[in-house]
């Protein structure tokens, strides 16, 4: 659409600073190859015209000062940030070289491929891993998401999402959709007042707290002592689906008699919640059917112990029979990025361009045996390990695409490793702290500047066209993927063509083409797909190795490790660790957003950045009048690895002796607090959101200067 009298054209993309699965429709005012203005695309069937903050400072995101404008090589030492400008041919040219040279001496192995954010990319970069032979493909999915994948694939064999527009009863455990899923929210409150119960879990206050019927505050880290306290319940007043348990379980038996344990009594003594409200809750979800859980992507296994904890909370669903049943969380094959909707794609088989058993193991399969059985992709964790230790063999060079080393525990410890490193890309918009550790550096370009596929929930797909040229020298990530295979990967003759026909060989069971969806820039409805059957199971069987939903998982015991969802209190905790906790008495937890912030990204625009400036460490207001801590107060912030300084903000938002300090920040960096080993034994996911720390008034605090 085109304003004559202006010079104004109206041109449709997506904005994809947020995950794949919530890109809201963007029509995009340009004047003279210029973006103007922004506003939500009305026909956009999952955001539906709406924007967030983060989307309407989508100017402030493109035209940053901090892009990078060229490609970069390293001049000076190691993060000295000292770099000189090269051309892209240069560039390439030396990626290729040193990353052949790697393969030729030490094996493909040799090199790790990392995405990071944003994860539109990721399909093309594993194949291109696989083709080049690394079975080192790992992302920041390595402590976003893959823990609960794998803690429903040990259960279920699979898993689904709630059919909020169905259900009669939800368990919201640990999600945040107001801050996090913004176009989610409109449904939640619709199905409300259509009468939806909700059961609210989670040791915060948030919005969605208000809108709750019931709230359980447990203690961070007892997710799963809370979830076998409501099978207590559920079990021994008999109001669980014994048709479902009796046909469709494995270790229903071991499971009812370890629930036996945790009565209301004892689950309150562990959890901190009142065994009242368990006994409430655990009725209402049994009883309200159907029922579904909808949780975070990592809150409930930023633990550790983390995967069993989401498994005792998925258990529920067997235990109830709410499962891939009309109004439960329905179990649909995923079409593209975590988008399913009944469509068929090849992305599984494009991105396996080489079977793994013709490769060698990936850095984490000895240490996370379940993980490299289930997930296809190497845990990230393991990285900063496998570049100091070269046994069975070295790291000697990372390709990243979006990399923030601070997403790992003890982040100065990988940022120590990277140092260290032979052979660094990084690929990013900014340039980040991460780029600064580099050898060379590489511009991205945003959604605005590119193409992409996008496939939406909503039975909904678009192919989106540039709405400005690549500013300065900037390029699409799938143009730098397709440009390194052409040079690291030439045996790959599918990747040899180019983009547009690796979407094509994707999309060709769906029967869509990249140029049959370029006529409708802002997408079109999906009609041409059927919906898979309700309770699969009964024709099919569940995909576990017995057949059945496993209350006590076969794959975790042929691992030795224990098969039922066994609750075990955090690696440090006041139970675990009396003698620590007496030093370090409070809880923290980490990791939780704000709605203007998303990782690190958002913190350089000044609209978003202005709603909260400044770090804080939100502290219960009895916690802080026990240390003389007032509102504003400069405080220190201590656990057993590392300390630092950041302003109090006392509130009720946390429970007493708990402390909370919000994602993303890189002043003061939160992760240098975590021992780099404080991780979950099953997924490796670290213990963000339970460990302990202590807070003190700092030396020097505001009050003391007034």
């Amino acid at each position: 659409m085109t304003f004559e009298e202006t010079d104004i054209e109206i041109r449709h993309t997506i904005c994809a600073i947020c995950n794949p699965h919530t890109h809201c429709g963007i029509d995009a005012h340009v004047k003279n190859g210029v973006i103007i203005k922004v506003e939500g695309t009305k026909e956009n069937a999952r955001s539906g015209g709406t924007l967030c903050s983060k989307g309407a400072a989508s100017r402030q995101y493109i035209y940053n000062q901090e892009r990078i404008r060229s490609p970069l090589m390293r001049k000076g030492k190691k993060g000295s940030g000292e770099f000189e400008q090269i051309s892209w041919n240069k560039a390439l040219d030396i990626i290729a070289d040193r990353l052949n040279s790697i393969k030729q001496d030490s094996g493909p192995e040799s090199v790790a491929f990392y995405a990071g954010f944003s994860k539109w990319m990721r399909p093309f970069l594993k194949r291109l891993s696989y083709s080049f032979g690394s079975p080192n493909y790992c992302t920041e999915s390595s402590v976003c998401f893959t823990a609960t994948q794998i803690a429903g694939m040990l259960n279920f064999g699979y898993f689904g999402k709630p059919q909020l527009d169905k259900a009669k009863c939800l368990l919201v455990w640990s999600n945040n959709p107001f801050y996090t899923n913004t176009a989610s929210v409109r449904k939640l409150l619709d199905a409300r007042e259509r009468g939806l119960k909700i059961i609210e879990v989670g040791p915060l206050l948030t919005p969605l707290t208000n809108c709750a019927d019931i709230h359980l505050r447990m203690r961070p880290g007892t997710s799963g002592a809370l979830a076998m306290g409501m099978a207590h319940v559920i079990i021994g007043e008999g109001i669980y689906d014994q048709d479902f348990v009796g046909n469709w379980t494995h270790g229903f038996d071991a499971y009812q008699k370890y629930a036996a344990q945790f009565t209301p009594e004892k689950t309150e003594e562990i959890t901190q919640v009142p065994k009242e409200r368990i006994i409430a809750a655990a009725r209402l979800f049994a009883q309200t059917k159907p029922a579904a859980i909808m949780s975070g992507a990592s809150p409930t296994v930023h633990h550790t112990n983390g995967v069993q904890n989401h498994r005792a909370i998925l258990a529920l669903l067997g235990l109830t029979g709410n499962f891939d049943c009309e109004g439960s969380n329905y179990v649909m094959p995923p079409a593209w990025l975590h988008a399913a909707n009944g469509m068929k794609t090849r992305q599984t088989a494009y991105e396996q361009s080489r079977p793994l058993s013709e490769m060698a193991p990936p850095i984490s399969a000895e240490k996370y045996t379940v993980w490299n059985q289930l997930i296809g992709e190497a845990q990230a964790m393991e990285l900063p390990y496998r570049i100091q230790n070269a046994n069975p063999y070295p790291i000697q060079a990372v390709v990243g695409f979006g990399m923030n080393y601070r997403m790992w525990p003890g982040s100065d410890a990988l940022k120590k490793s990277l140092q260290q490193l032979g052979f660094m890309v990084n690929v990013d918009l900014f340039m980040t702290d991460t780029c600064r550790l580099a050898d060379l550096v590489l511009p991205a370009c945003t959604s605005f500047e590119r193409s992409e596929l996008k496939v939406y929930n909503e039975d909904y797909i678009i192919w989106t066209a540039p709405v400005i040229a690549p500013l300065w020298e900037s390029r699409s990530d799938t143009d730098i993927i397709f440009d390194l295979a052409r040079r690291i990967a030439p045996g790959d003759d599918l990747m040899q063509q180019g983009y547009e026909a690796n979407v094509d060989w994707i999309l060709e069971p769906s029967g869509f083409t990249v140029a049959g969806l370029k006529p409708f820039p802002v997408g079109c409805r999906i009609t041409n797909i059927e919906k898979p059957p309700y309770q699969k199971y009964k024709s099919t069987g569940f995909p576990t190795p017995s057949g059945k939903m496993e209350f006590a998982s076969t794959i975790l015991e042929e691992a030795g490790m224990d098969a039922l969802p066994v609750y075990r209190e955090p690696k440090y905790s006041p139970v675990s660790t009396p003698e620590l906790a007496s030093e370090f008495p409070l809880i923290l937890t980490t990791g939780a957003r704000l709605p203007m912030y998303v990782h690190s990204r958002t913190f350089r625009l000044p609209w978003t950045k202005r709603l909260h400036p400044n770090p804080t460490l939100d502290i219960h207001p009895v916690n802080a009048a026990q240390r003389g801590i007032f509102q504003g107060d400069r405080v220190t912030l201590i656990t057993p690895r590392n300390s630092f300084e950041v302003d109090a903000n006392l509130t009720e938002i946390v429970p007493p002796g708990t402390v909370n300090i919000y994602h993303g920040y890189t002043d003061p960096e939160i992760n240098v607090l975590f021992e780099p080993d404080y991780l979950d034994p099953i997924s490796g996911f670290p213990g963000f959101k339970s460990a302990l720390c202590d807070v003190r008034k700092a030396p020097h605090s505001r009050r003391d200067e007034w």
